[in-house]
């Protein structure tokens, strides 16, 4: 039960993932490498793409 909990967990992290990565204002080719990082190793993937991933427009004051 417990790896069941813990896939499932993966699976909605890796789909935040993607889903920011897609919508954010990268390269269509850095989207598409993250994405696929992220599909083929979930979380291996995700962790470099909390490190690493492509980032949204930041608010400077």
């Amino acid at each position: 039960m417990e790896y069941g909990l813990f896939g499932l967990i993966v699976l909605i992290l890796d789909i935040y993932a993607i889903y920011q990565t897609l919508t954010s204002p990268a390269s269509t080719l850095s989207k598409v490498l993250w994405t696929l990082l992220i599909l083929i190793l979930p979380v291996i993937g995700f962790i470099a793409w909390l490190i690493a991933g492509p980032r949204g427009k930041s608010v400077r004051a």
